[in-house]
């Protein structure tokens, strides 16, 4: 049965899993600290590095397995703000986005499609969360959904209910501000089955499985 994921969501120690404005100059918008640790290399599988298989890196690589479809917040995508300007911006990531799948980008200013050469197009809805899976399971051809951010869109999932599996990796580091990602979720912990484990980089990797009644 396809699933709806949530992959590598890095939270500060004081709950923070974004930062507060982001520019094109600061695209973490000053959260950059959440990262320190993580190895974007293998996220399509450890084949695409030599470095050793930690488990830091085994968690992370599950990114891309099996997912068929992303959906995502508009500032995940970039920085502007109302109506898209015409300055032909097509998302952080360049001429080739790592996604290789449909993503469906959140918008209130929706606007055509995009779509490069590798497989991945950016698709800009407005939609419910309920309407933006509907639209991504469709398109995900029996594979599974990714959530892919930022932490309010992570959110929104949530609060609908709508997340099967969310892999969380609490970093070392106190921010003081930024976009909280725990607030509005009182009592989440009681919908999912959650294990944690720490390693030697100082996170700590809880994966959060929808319990199976409630499936």
């Amino acid at each position: 049965m396809a699933r709806t994921r949530v992959h590598n969501l890095f939270v500060s120690s004081d709950g923070f899993a974004a930062g507060d404005h982001v520019t094109l100059e600061h695209p973490i918008g000053g959260a950059e600290a959440l990262f320190s640790r993580f190895d974007g290399r293998v996220i399509h599988g450890v084949h695409g590095t030599d470095e050793p298989v930690t488990v830091d890196r085994a968690l992370f690589s599950m990114w891309g397995q099996g997912v068929g479809a992303e959906i995502m917040g508009r500032r995940k995508y970039g920085p502007q703000t109302g109506e898209w300007p015409d300055d032909g911006w097509q998302g952080w990531w360049g001429d080739e986005p790592p996604f290789l799948t449909p993503v469906f980008v959140l918008t209130h200013h929706p606007r055509p499609s995009i779509e490069f050469a590798n497989g991945t197009g950016f698709h800009f809805i407005d939609a419910s969360p309920e309407e933006a899976l509907r639209q991504a399971q469709e398109a995900a051809g029996g594979l599974d959904v990714r959530i892919g951010g930022g932490p309010t869109t992570v959110s929104e999932f949530l609060q609908a209910d709508l997340v099967d599996f969310l892999h969380v990796a609490v970093v070392p580091v106190v921010l003081g501000t930024g976009v909280r990602i725990w607030d509005h979720l009182a009592g989440l912990e009681d919908r999912f089955a959650v294990e944690s484990i720490g390693t030697s980089s100082g996170l700590i990797h809880q994966l959060w499985n929808r319990n199976r009644e409630r499936s």
